[in-house]
């Protein structure tokens, strides 16, 4: 049955006690005072962080519900020990989140893909912000949304954060508490926003107006019962992308923030290349300097010759300070560094995307970017429950040879044959096929699909990612070298190679090189030039341990 006109659902998987967090619950609120009927929907791993916050919720209004997806020891919040028990006696359940975000408004109009409600997803950190995608669906596919938001929020995983025993009893003690008057860290920005959202020209010409007609739409969805029988099966959403990947003869586009494969997906990609004709596969992916979670990165380095050499990826890697990416940093608030002169005969140029040119300008200020501060929000902590409580620095970006408002991928889509494009939650991990639930809007139309097509393609452009191959082979008994490579790296543990396969490339404009080109053409080494394992990162600690998880962290690949 549809809902009522005037109702609200939003099941996500994070909402964090940031500008953007607290903007979008002032939203919801004020719509609940409208008579709107509102339900949020959140993980209970990576939702709102405060006790006191889910409780002043709990009564804030009679049209106002908040429900807690797979609480933990029957509380809203848990502390590190309480974690560490929770591990202890339910490491499965604990492993089991909803990765989900959706946005429906009165059944009709929904909002689905990677992004969560804080601050870096909609460049608003002035250190660190993601480049993500959504996508806008009205029409029947509204209602298949909210059919699957009912199921989550039907099922017994599900909690009124009342029932909960840490908000319920404070509740039972003290009432509810009134939420105190947001504090926003820039309130202009705020409030120019609501401005904006107000203003219905311009929701017009930047939303309205760019929506586009197409084809077949289908939302697929896991449900809360994805590991009801206690197997590791895959869910819906997996199996739909496979069969997707399968179906395609020409060109895959992957676009992931994690490349860690599961491994049926290994499988399923190895199928492809035993093809007479197989399809090409490029992938779009973080870099070490530009991800957020350089554990995952470890592994994905370590695995590195397998992605090239047996499944054929083209790989690019997303580099921090990416020259062309569709990211506001004014709305960032990012304050510009400190200048000195610069340095005797250093004339070269290098603009970042602040628009700085740091080859010429040395900055006189923290270099380390999103490393040690306190307001940085880890979307690893969000992804990976398991790694959740994990020490605060193994989860944290590397540091970075040079300043700047940093940038990371955090989209998951894939276009084949550009006729079918996807946006959704799955990040084709191991997470994604056995622990998450995970959704995706799958439109097979050829208009959407080169369009997304060609923003994935902007993002692996030489401005903006750097490009991965093969090493140079050496001089002598390079053959030996790559089968001794080769063995460490199928080693679970104690590989402990000291070269690994390939290493990352930058493009060269020239005469001779007027366009890019993939790794397997003639002239590739021509007109790129080797730029090392790790560009941009001060390797410091951080370089030993990525060598280090490389070497001994193959047993993490289930969970990340």
């Amino acid at each position: 049955m549809r809902p009522k006109r005037g109702h609200r659902m939003l099941g996500v998987e994070a909402v964090a006690e940031d500008d953007a967090g607290r903007l979008v619950l002032e939203e919801l609120l004020a719509a609940a005072r409208r008579g709107v009927r509102v339900r949020l929907l959140m993980d209970q791993l990576s939702g709102l962080e405060h006790v006191d916050t889910l409780t002043a919720l709990a009564g804030a209004h009679a049209n106002f519900r908040l429900k807690l997806y797979n609480p933990l020891l029957q509380r809203a919040r848990i502390s590190n020990p309480q974690y560490v028990l929770a591990a202890a006696c339910c490491w499965r359940r604990l492993n089991q989140r909803m990765h989900n975000k959706l946005l429906l408004i009165d059944g009709a109009i929904g909002i689905t893909g990677g992004r969560n409600y804080q601050d870096d997803y909609y460049d608003w950190d002035e250190r660190f912000n993601f480049r993500d995608r959504d996508l806008l669906v009205a029409g029947p596919t509204a209602r298949v949304m909210h059919s699957g938001f009912e199921l989550f929020w039907d099922d017994h995983r599900s909690v009124a954060v009342e029932r909960l025993y840490d908000v319920g009893r404070h509740l039972l003690a003290h009432g509810a508490p009134a939420l105190p008057p947001t504090q926003y860290q820039r309130p202009a920005r705020a409030a120019a926003m609501r401005r904006d959202a107000d203003d219905s020209a311009m929701v017009a010409s930047e939303l309205v107006d760019r929506a586009i007609a197409v084809g077949e739409v289908r939302y697929i969805s896991d449900s809360p019962d994805k590991h009801h029988d206690g197997t590791l099966g895959n869910g819906t959403a997996s199996d739909s992308l496979r069969e997707l990947i399968a179906s395609a003869q020409e060109e895959v586009l992957l676009q992931t923030p994690y490349l860690v494969l599961s491994k049926t997906a290994q499988d399923l990609f190895r199928e492809l290349q035993a093809r007479a004709h197989p399809p090409r596969t490029i992938v779009s992916t973080n870099s070490l300097a530009a991800t957020d979670a350089f554990i995952v990165y470890a592994l994905s380095h370590k695995y590195k010759r397998r992605y090239l050499r047996d499944f054929d990826f083209d790989i690019y890697e997303y580099k921090p300070f990416p020259m062309d990416a569709p990211i506001d940093i004014a709305a960032t608030g990012a304050a510009l560094p400190l200048l000195a002169p610069p340095d005797a005969g250093d004339t070269g140029t290098d603009t970042d995307a602040s628009g700085i040119d740091r080859r010429v300008l040395r900055q006189r200020y923290d270099r380390r970017s999103a490393i040690g501060r306190n307001h940085y929000r880890r979307a690893l902590s969000r992804e990976y429950a398991a790694l959740r409580y994990a020490s605060r620095r193994a989860n944290e970006p590397v540091p970075l040879k040079r300043a700047g408002v940093r940038i990371g991928l955090h989209a998951k889509s894939l276009v084949i044959d550009e006729r079918v494009g996807v946006i959704g939650t799955h990040n084709f991990d191991p997470r994604g096929d056995h622990y998450n639930t995970e959704s995706a809007v799958v439109i097979e139309d050829v208009a959407f699909a080169r369009a997304l097509a060609t923003s994935i393609r902007r993002d692996i452009a030489p401005a903006n990612s750097w490009t991965i191959a093969r090493r140079d082979k050496l001089p002598v008994l390079s053959g030996l070298e790559y089968s001794l490579a080769k063995v460490s790296e199928y080693l679970p543990i104690f590989d402990l190679w000291p070269v690994r396969y390939a290493t990352s490339y930058e493009f060269v404009l020239g005469p001779d090189c007027p366009m890019p080109l993939y790794r397997d053409e003639p002239g590739f080494r021509d007109c790129y030039r080797p730029v090392g394992d790790f560009p941009e990162v001060d390797l410091g600690f951080k370089g030993l341990s990525t060598r280090i998880f490389t070497a001994f962290g193959a047993g993490l690949a289930p969970i990340l």
